[in-house]
């Protein structure tokens, strides 16, 4: 590799995803001038008809969530309400995004009632409503509020009743596809939490159960009381800590994998540098990774991401993408954006392979650079 090294070691050569848009159209025929077209000729995307939101929906390759099956990728919306790492952006400008992926063969939508907090389901629901049917929803419930601010943790089950409630009404819709807890609730078990939301689905408000951030030995017992159909956690080229036990506990119960971060906060979308300072606001000032020495650590990797994109002709987001899809035919990576030729970009991941022995020479690769401010692989082990 040392001929790529030299084509992208220096500041200019530096691959760029803008570069590779245009590599991305093949990721789903909704990426045609039709569909282009159709879109720019909408005055008002508020008001769609569902015959002519869905009329040009493609399909792309779908994966299995336990037994939910969903787009090989999906759209985290968190970033689109939360003001987490940029202020909030307006409906008007959020549901073309949303509503593009939709037309881009995407049918996996993530939300959660904290983001915002509300106001993410509220964008969420109003942007689908005219495909409800054809697309998966995925929201998560877990934390108490007041005055509008998180509160700390509350799953009681009259809690959780409450929460999906208002979850119904925000999402314009009357079940929720994937129901997640966000968090665990220390003083709730989780066999009480996993059967709440078993009577949940019993009564039709809710259709498959979802965990996040938990460690093994809970996802047994919650799958004991009511089967789990994904567990979302953080996974990326830089935070690798589920392989310990985590994949192989969803891979030997039969649940599906949604990795959260998978292009680690923005660092393989390639816009930081080692001189990338963050405003007091900004989550990534609270982030470990992205701290000055921390993020100087961590460009070796990134650097290593666009090696590899100048071998396969793709994004340093592509790459970061596939990785994850080639680690398991269970994982379903939902990145996140608020603009809609970055979404193009990620669909275009699918059009990137790895082969068993690049997969190898890839991992002896980037386990041999030191990172800084990650997690723990012993953190796989707790819930938090």
């Amino acid at each position: 590799m040392k001929n790529e090294k030299d084509l992208i070691d220096s500041k200019t050569n530096k691959t760029s995803r803008r570069d590779f848009l245009k590599k991305t159209a093949g990721a789903s025929a909704g990426l045609t001038l039709a569909s282009l077209a159709w879109t720019a000729s909408k005055a008002n995307p508020l008001n769609e008809s569902k015959e002519d939101f869905g009329k040009l929906q493609s399909a792309v390759q779908t994966r299995m969530l336990g037994d939910l099956e969903v787009s090989a990728i999906g759209l985290g919306c968190m970033s689109m309400k939360s003001g987490s790492y940029n202020p909030p952006r307006p409906n008007e400008e959020m549901i073309p995004v949303i509503r593009g992926a939709v037309e881009r063969g995407v049918t996996f939508f993530d939300t959660a009632e904290v983001y915002g907090p509300f106001t993410d389901e509220e964008l969420v629901g109003e942007a689908l409503a005219p495909v409800r049917d054809e697309v998966v929803i995925a929201t998560k419930f877990g934390f108490e509020f007041r005055n509008g601010q998180r509160a700390g943790r509350n799953s009681r089950p009259e809690h959780i009743r409450q929460a999906v409630d208002g979850m119904l009404q925000r999402l314009q819709t009357d079940r929720i596809d994937l129901l997640y807890c966000h968090r665990l609730d220390p003083n709730v078990p989780i066999e009480d939490i996993a059967g709440t939301v078993r009577d949940l689905i019993d009564e039709g408000k809710a259709l498959h159960f979802g965990l996040s951030e938990m460690a093994p030995d809970t996802i047994r017992r919650a799958h004991a009381v009511q089967p789990v159909a994904a567990l979302q956690t953080q996974y990326s080229l830089m935070e690798r800590f589920p392989e310990n036990q985590i994949l192989d506990t969803c891979e030997e119960l039969g649940i599906g994998f949604v990795p959260w971060g998978p292009v680690a906060r923005g660092l393989f979308g390639d816009k930081f540098n080692e001189y990338s300072r963050f405003s007091e606001n900004s989550r990534h000032n609270s982030v470990a990774s992205f701290s000055p020495e921390n993020l100087e650590k961590n460009l070796a990797l990134l650097n290593l991401v666009r090696e590899w994109g100048v071998r396969k002709d793709a994004t340093p987001a592509q790459i970061a993408l596939a990785w994850l899809l080639a680690q398991k035919p269970f994982i379903v990576p939902i990145p996140g954006t608020t603009k809609l030729h970055h979404l193009e970009e990620n669909l275009g991941a699918l059009n990137v392979e790895f082969t068993p022995e690049e997969l190898n020479e890839f991992r002896e690769e980037f386990e041999a650079i030191e990172l800084g401010g990650v997690r723990s692989f012993a953190s796989a082990l707790e819930d938090q």
